[in-house]
This record gives structure tokens, C-alpha cells and sequence, in this order.
């Protein structure tokens, strides 16, 4: 088939069986799906942008086969799914795109109204655990969608992720207090933050591994491809975010994807205190998808 007719072909007509992979549409995953269109790995998968939340429940009900989960997520369905080794979307400091943007300071919140991004289920945990483990206050919280005005019509502070806290670390709004909660886990607890982690349903690996293999090589080399392409990948960026290169060239080097013994050690702290905070029933035994022949 011609590569025009390719393109034009009904999506079930043009490659039956590919693997349904999640992408997550926030800048901090650009540099994981930016060598997928340099190397043509695109036309391989069936790709699905979301937010977070979205893409959790659509891997957890089975509308995808591959894609990325926010960590508690996965620590909370283990037992159905499999870690890809190697991808994460992770910080060990500042992140720059997890922020909490007050009216008070974090230690002034006690008992105050904090509104909760409904786009991140690991942020809000995070959140908790900073208040209430590094500041000592116990505020009174709510989920909220991602529109800081909104959020601070009803409530003292508000938690953003991606892009909108992106924003407004960059530029804080008159008056406010902004906190980058990447920064305050590592000065709470010294370990690096993983605030998503790739996974594959358990059932599917099973069935495709050799797919499941190919997908992960694929991420492997668009990461491989995108992290020495940064600066051109935060040119193009520029085109279109509302955030000039250069910034959009630090955020990229802050973030972190790998997933080596330091990330794994802080997604169990993390596991832990989250445990201990009641949103997690335990601590689950971290399980990798194996590509066969590995």
C-alpha cells in the first residue's frame, strides 16, 4: 500500500493489532513522543493524548494497552499492571511544573481550603504529604478543575500540574505564593520524586510481549533522540507555548525520565508515606515488563 493510501486508510484498516498507547498532553512528556515522529514510530501504535487522570482510567478500564500512569495509580492497581523499565517522568529537586500557589504561605494553610487539580492523582497525594508531614498543617481540601481563578474563588491555595503550573512558577501572579513541590519533597525527604511511571496491563503483556517490546524501543529511542535535541525541541516548542526557548530548554534539562535505583528508591518513600497518609493500602513489590530474549 502506497503511503498516501496508508494515510488515508480507515484507522482499523491501516495497521490491525497495533498496540493503544497513552501520551500524556503536557509539555513535561514532550521529550519522551518528540523522536517518535522523527523515526516514524507513530504509525506503529495508536496513539492517545490526555490528562493524567484520563489516562489512568482508560489503561485501568482497558481502552489502552501501553501508557503512562500517575504513580500512586499504579501503586494502587499493581497487581494489574507491569512497570516499563527506563521511562518515567520524575525530578530529583525542582520540577517546575507541580506548584502550589497560595494567598498565604504553605505553614499559614492549617485549617484553611486547598483546591486539588482533578488532573493528578499524585500530586494530590504529594500535596498532603508536604502540608501536613513538612509544614505540620492539616488543611481542609477539595477538587477542583485546573483554573487558578476559579480555584481561588473558593479556596486559600490551589495545587496545579503541567503546563498551567508551568506558568506560574515561571511568572508568579501578583500576590501570590508559589511553591514548586518537587523542591519541598526533596528537602523533606532527600529522594527524587517520580510523578509517573509507564506501564503495560498485565493481560496484554502476556498476550503481545514482543509488541509490548517493540513500543518500549521506540520510547527508548525518542528519549535517547529527544534529550540531545533539547535545545531544538524547546525552539520549536516556542512556537506555539505562550514561554520563550530558553525557559522551556531549563525545564526540559530539570526534568528526569530514567528510572534507576534512586528513582525506584523514591517511588517507595514515596509509597510509604503515602501509606501512611491513608491513600495506599500498602506497599507493593515494584514488577518490570521483561522484553523476551532479555
Amino acid at each position: 500500500m502506497a503511503t498516501a493510501d496508508l494515510l488515508a486508510a480507515p484507522v482499523d484498516a491501516r495497521r490491525p493489532g497495533r498496540p493503544r498507547v497513552g501520551h500524556i498532553a503536557f509539555l513535561n512528556c514532550l521529550p519522551l513522543y518528540y523522536g517518535l515522529v522523527h523515526d516514524g514510530a507513530l504509525l506503529d501504535m495508536d496513539l492517545t493524548r490526555g490528562t493524567p487522570t484520563e489516562l489512568n482510567r482508560r489503561l485501568l478500564e482497558g481502552d489502552l494497552d501501553v501508557a503512562p500512569i500517575s504513580s500512586v495509580e499504579y501503586l494502587r492497581n499493581a497487581d494489574d499492571l507491569l512497570l516499563l523499565p527506563d521511562l518515567t517522568v520524575s525530578c530529583d529537586g525542582p520540577v517546575q511544573s507541580i506548584a502550589l500557589a497560595g494567598r498565604v504561605p504553605p505553614a499559614a494553610l492549617d485549617g484553611r481550603r486547598v483546591a486539588l487539580t482533578t488532573t493528578s492523582a499524585t500530586s494530590q497525594v504529594l500535596t498532603r504529604i508536604i502540608l501536613e508531614e513538612r509544614y505540620g498543617v492539616v488543611p481542609e481540601y477539595s477538587a477542583c478543575p485546573p483554573d487558578l481563578e476559579r480555584m481561588l474563588a473558593t479556596a486559600d491555595a490551589a495545587l496545579l500540574i503541567g503546563d498551567p503550573a508551568l506558568h506560574v512558577l515561571w511568572r508568579p501572579p501578583a500576590g501570590l505564593d508559589v511553591t514548586d513541590l518537587g523542591a519541598e519533597w526533596h528537602a523533606l525527604t532527600g529522594q527524587a520524586m517520580v510523578f509517573a511511571v509507564w506501564a503495560v496491563r498485565r493481560e496484554y503483556a502476556a498476550r503481545a510481549p514482543q509488541l509490548v517490546a517493540e513500543v518500549l524501543d521506540a520510547f527508548r529511542r525518542s528519549l535517547a533522540y529527544s534529550l540531545e535535541e533539547v535545545r531544538n525541541i524547546a525552539r520549536a516548542a516556542a512556537r506555539w507555548e505562550s514561554l520563550p526557548a530558553d525557559v522551556l530548554e531549563t525545564y526540559f534539562r530539570t526534568l528526569r525520565f530514567e528510572f534507576g535505583p534512586r528513582y525506584r528508591a523514591g517511588l517507595r518513600e514515596f509509597a510509604r508515606r503515602a501509606v501512611a497518609h491513608g491513600a495506599l493500602d500498602r506497599v507493593p513489590d515494584l514488577e518490570f515488563f521483561a522484553p523476551p530474549g532479555a
